[in-house]
């Protein structure tokens, strides 16, 4: 094989197959959730606080003088803020998830003998492994509410409905009691995650139209907060808030690509970090590097030849096949969708 047959496309683009729309976010009550006049859009309003000082201080400012002074300066500030009304104890998130088909065939490709030797690895995956883990990962992070993140925690109760649509009527719904369901592995054996994830892989395979619509109810008590998502202001010179959420039409919402992260935090085969051998490894998203920006690590690194890129490289160029799990890894991120050509530089 010449050298030229073996590199990698320096065009390689992959449409996401998991698409989520934004969720829009309403208040009620537990009770009236199979009502549906019973529910009211969440505003975003704002808010002003007069804070105090707490940032940690440089050693020359530690004086009882400079403190004193400091603490005399208002530490003022602008939010925006959503919460449910005094009368209403439980949020509702709804979004919309549809599947497509054709995983793991690029969007773009400028190198045919590439190409090639991408679908032929792609179609064995297709017939000997199959997209049945990542669809039963998938659908298990739809039933266990992960996509409400803080909404979640300190919950009462989380209900999340799942509904098989076609032509707009449902076909099919499911119900989970969500608390009930792990965040930290996806041993729990569910019917309805199983026929959830039937459906997705048959969307990821093409053999299916496939659009869920999932609504999801946590009771949080009358008057709580709630969380949309925060906005990231690139322009800081310009915003007068210190924090902006996320609306569609006055609604408090969710970005769909934070939606996107929750479903596809089904990574748990990434190596175990050094001198952490009795580590329990919790699900994160699937990344190319294994990065968590929360923790500012990236648990894939290239040196150990375990990212996305030396997987990829690996089984496509070299013909060296990975285990099934780094296998399910490498198709999970070519579903995630991305730009990853080798720049000819």
């Amino acid at each position: 094989m010449s050298k030229k047959a073996n590199k990698t496309a320096s065009v390689l683009a992959f449409e996401r197959k998991l698409d989520p729309s934004d969720a829009l976010m309403y208040s009620g009550n537990w009770e009236d959730r199979d009502n549906d006049g019973g529910w009211s859009p969440i505003a975003i309003r704002e808010k002003s606080v007069r804070g105090t000082i707490s940032n940690r201080l440089k050693s020359s400012d530690q004086t009882a003088i400079k403190v004193d002074a400091a603490i005399q300066n208002p530490n003022l500030q602008t939010v925006d803020v959503a919460t449910l009304p005094h009368d209403a104890d439980t949020v509702r998130v709804n979004f919309t998830l549809r599947v497509l088909g054709g995983a793991g065939t690029p969007s773009a490709c400028n190198e045919s003998s590439y190409r090639e030797r991408l679908d032929a690895v792609v179609n064995k995956y297709v017939e000997e492994v199959g997209f049945n883990t990542l669809a039963q990962r998938y659908a298990y992070n739809l039933a266990n509410g992960r996509f409400l993140w803080r909404n979640r925690m300190g919950a009462e109760q989380v209900e999340v409905r799942v509904t098989h649509l076609i032509q707009r009527e449902a076909a099919n719904v499911w119900t989970f009691d969500s608390l009930s369901l792990s965040l930290r592995d996806f041993s729990d054996d569910n019917d309805g995650v199983k026929e959830i994830a039937g459906l997705i892989d048959e969307g990821l395979r093409g053999d299916k139209h496939v659009l869920l619509r999932v609504e999801a109810f946590a009771r949080l008590g009358g008057g709580q907060e709630v969380f949309p998502s925060q906005e990231l202001i690139l322009d800081t010179q310009g915003s007068k808030k210190s924090k902006t959420l996320y609306h569609v039409s006055d609604i408090a919402g969710m970005h769909s690509q934070k939606i996107g992260n929750a479903i596809r935090t089904i990574d748990t085969w990434y190596p175990t970090p050094a001198n952490r051998e009795d580590m329990v490894k919790a699900p994160i998203a699937l990344e190319p590097y294994g990065s968590v920006t929360t923790e500012g690590r990236a648990y894939r690194q290239p040196r150990e030849k375990q990212d996305f890129y030396n997987l990829l490289d690996g089984w496509i160029n070299k013909g060296t096949v990975p285990p099934v799990e780094q296998q399910n890894y490498v198709m999970g991120i070519l579903i995630r969708g991305g730009v990853f050509g080798d720049s000819s530089k």
